[in-house]
């Protein structure tokens, strides 16, 4: 996978953020080299957060997304000054960006408050630096650039790669606790709700991470698992699923092999699964009334056999006998306060970067809400948790 293939939730999230007329729109460009957002005098013409995905050496693949003016006015603009303020869920480095002939405003102390409060590394950009009224050396520390100037952006870029916020190195997958020229067999269902002609993006990563470990991956429908496994018997040293066949596959895998789901082999990526093993006991107090929120890092088109909205809830009124509330959320939609719920359901968050990950489970926490995910639900519903966590013992 090249760099421009890296998904969006390993790449490095760096935002743009300042009053309007600041230049972000025009800073975006330059450090694109692209037309990406629309520039204009006029203040307020970013009006929703908007995004690319590029590279900048040495730090790799980062995804830039420049947003709405924190100083809008009126009723929009405030819509507007709250949705640039959610894409801070979702960064790894800020650029507070400000007019460098205009001395910093109340925006942008507050932002720059916010950001120290988050523990979110940031850079001060000035801009205009070109222009007879720019207040040179005014904010210690600040990088002064103009737009118009290819060293300077040069220089902002080189800034931009020295900044510690690389983070601690993902967990594997699952290659760690598996030994090299073993097989592992992966049942991926062609169904309504597969997309049509490429795999998801777990199964290729899991993949990818099994052939770089030297073990051969060896992918069946799940109506070819019973004669692969007949035919490969001891060669295969774990099955790995898609959660929502989780029972037909346990039914026909020998006790003795491994088995998981490639949605617990993400909330492990992730950083969550020891959380979501936890957060899944909730399901064992739901009563009638109870409100669950499912939600989903991506979006996507609903198939009428969806897992999140459709397979997951009637499955839940099964194994419980009650009939909770379901409330859904997709993609960046995901509500701060979570107060009015019992727990927090998620996917395995392929999608999304680990500060977005990480804010959703804080708000979870704060509020001692339980926070799991559908792999390891749909494991616990069928009664087989024990096994879908057979390669890591002990979180049980």
């Amino acid at each position: 996978m090249g760099m421009n293939d890296t998904p969006a939730g390993d790449r490095l999230h760096i935002g743009l953020f300042g009053c309007r007329n600041a230049g972000k729109s025009s800073l975006i460009n330059a450090l694109t080299g692209q037309d990406l957002a629309l520039v204009s005098p006029t203040p307020g013409t970013t009006t929703d957060p908007v995004s690319k995905a590029m590279e900048i050496l040495p730090i790799g693949p980062v995804m830039l997304t420049d947003t709405a003016g924190l100083d809008d006015a009126g009723e929009l603009g405030e819509l507007r000054v709250q949705k640039s303020l959610r894409v801070l869920n979702r960064t790894d480095l800020a650029l507070l960006v400000s007019d460098g002939t205009m001395p910093p405003g109340p925006a942008d102390r507050q932002l720059q408050a916010e950001l120290e409060r988050r523990q979110i590394p940031f850079l001060i950009v000035r801009t205009k630096q070109d222009l007879p009224a720019f207040r040179r050396g005014e904010i210690p520390g600040a990088i002064e650039v103009s737009v118009n100037d290819p060293a300077a952006i040069h220089r902002l870029r080189e800034r931009i790669a020295a900044m510690p916020v690389s983070g601690a190195a993902p967990e594997p997958f699952i290659c760690d606790r598996l030994v090299p020229e073993q097989a592992a067999l992966l049942v991926i269902p062609v169904d309504e709700s597969a997309p049509k002609g490429r795999l998801i993006l777990p199964q290729q990563q899991v993949i990818r991470e099994l052939l770089e470990a030297d073990i051969p991956a060896i992918a069946v429908r799940d109506s070819c698992l019973e004669k692969t496994l007949a035919a490969m018997g001891d060669r295969i040293q774990i099955v790995i699923t898609d959660s929502q066949i989780f029972g037909r596959v346990a039914a026909v895998t020998p006790p003795e092999m491994l088995l998981t789901s490639f949605s617990i082999l993400m909330a492990r990526r992730k950083g969550f699964l020891e959380q979501a093993v936890r957060g899944a006991k909730a399901l064992d107090t739901i009563v009638s009334g109870d409100r669950i929120l499912i939600s989903e890092g991506c979006t996507h088109h609903r198939q009428c056999g969806d897992i999140g909205t459709v397979k997951l809830p009637a499955w839940i009124r099964e194994y419980t006998g009650q009939e909770p509330v379901f409330t859904f959320t997709a993609g960046n939609g995901f509500p701060e306060d979570l107060s009015p719920f019992k727990m927090v359901i998620h996917c395995g968050g392929c999608m999304l970067n680990e500060p977005e990950i990480r804010f959703r489970r804080r708000c979870a926490a704060e509020r001692q809400i339980p926070f799991t995910n559908y792999g390891i639900v749909i494991a616990g519903i069928k009664g087989i948790l024990d096994r879908a966590l057979s390669p890591f013992p002990g979180l049980l």
